[in-house]
């Protein structure tokens, strides 16, 4: 056997059968997992939390007072999307809910650095519709994949619904903007957001539990189809450097980074990864037996020993991401952006309490303005 075949072949140091045990530390998949488990459960107590301080004013300071969490503001996009159109025209700060807009910002930025991983790595929804799609895969032992004449068309439903929120959060004017965020509603605009869901109706209620149903066959059907968010990090994506590169050298061409993809892509077809479905999950990363064919990098991360025409490029274009760095890049910015809206005072809208008390107790009979 000759020296380029045995490198054809080499299976990934440490693997069984091509893949890494779950607690290697070179797990990308383990690291992404314990990724979301810190941010789903940041969530969760965050809603609590923000619960039980909704609670104190709605109960006029009879209940248990909790501070309400800053981060109960990644939950409004519209505001924060807002708030960038007000920072733009009018070049300071908006009023309050300064945080939506650092977030928004943070999670675009995160997507031009690193692929639309905010979806894969960050997002509770992502994480409850892996969670759905493990549960209906063990139920029904596969997914189901929609034909391609009705695939297409459902994925451009996102990009309808990111038009129409884009329109209604950025045709406003900047005074409109200060008008809109400074009215009742406005003021407690994540409070109206708890209400949605504590008194949810019954067609809503119907609808939720419908895409749970449908995502059981379906993988992560709310994310590839309806996710507006999801959306507009994608079209960021597409400018990321970061991006999916196979070695066509190395391939074996055996098909499971393409059956493992969640996002339905044929990996296995393509040099590098380039569409706006791409999550930077890793699975195929993860899925690929074959040591340096599959990397999430720059640059196409060079065979061992590394090529004369790799040498002269930089280590930061050569390396591959692993799943460790991706976990501290993605959490770093996140919290770097957490530290400086403490900073200049953004992570806390400055509404007073008073207010809070004239207004909470009667937020389910203030509409829009």
């Amino acid at each position: 056997m000759s020296e380029k075949t045995r490198k054809r072949w080499q299976r990934r140091p440490g693997t069984t059968g091509g893949k890494l045990p779950w607690n290697d530390w070179r797990n990308a998949s383990t690291w992404r997992r314990a990724t979301q488990i810190l941010l789903l459960a940041i969530n969760i107590y965050i809603g609590v939390t923000f619960y039980f301080w909704v609670r104190y004013f709605e109960t006029g300071g009879a209940s248990v007072y909790l501070p309400r969490p800053g981060g109960i503001e990644g939950w409004l996009p519209i505001a924060g999307l807002m708030n960038i159109k007000y920072l733009w025209e009018m070049g300071r700060l908006p009023p309050i809910h300064v945080a939506s807009m650092l977030l928004l910002l943070t999670f675009i930025i995160t997507s031009l650095l690193l692929k639309k991983s905010f979806c894969s790595w960050l997002c509770p929804i992502g994480t409850f519709s892996e969670l759905i799609a493990a549960i209906g895969k063990k139920i029904f032992k596969r997914h189901f994949t929609l034909p391609t004449w009705l695939d297409i068309p459902l994925r451009g439903l996102k990009y309808l619904l990111l038009g129409f929120f884009l329109y209604i959060a950025l045709s406003m004017p900047a005074q409109g903007i200060y008008m809109f965020l400074m009215s009742p509603y406005g003021l407690i605009a994540d409070v109206k957001m708890l209400g949605f869901f504590r008194n949810i109706g019954n067609i809503t209620l119907g609808v939720i539990i419908g895409f749970t149903v449908i995502s059981l066959f379906v993988r992560h059907f709310w994310c590839r189809y309806l996710c507006p968010y999801g959306a507009l990090l994608g079209l960021f994506s597409l400018l990321s450097p970061v991006k999916i590169r196979r070695d066509v050298n190395s391939c074996i061409d055996c098909g499971k980074c393409a059956k493992a993809c969640p996002s339905h892509i044929p990996v296995d077809k393509l040099i590098q990864v380039t569409t706006a479905e791409c999550n930077a999950c890793m699975t195929c990363v993860e899925s690929c037996p074959v040591a340096s064919t599959l990397s999430l990098s720059l640059l196409n991360a060079p065979r061992s020993p590394v090529k004369s025409e790799d040498a002269h490029r930089p280590l930061w274009q050569r390396a591959a991401l692993s799943g460790a760095m991706m976990t501290f890049l993605i959490l770093g910015i996140l919290f770097a952006t957490v530290g400086f809206a403490m900073l200049i005072g953004g992570w806390d809208s400055p509404i007073p309490e008073q207010m809070y008390f004239k207004l909470i107790p009667g937020s389910q009979s203030i509409g829009h303005p």
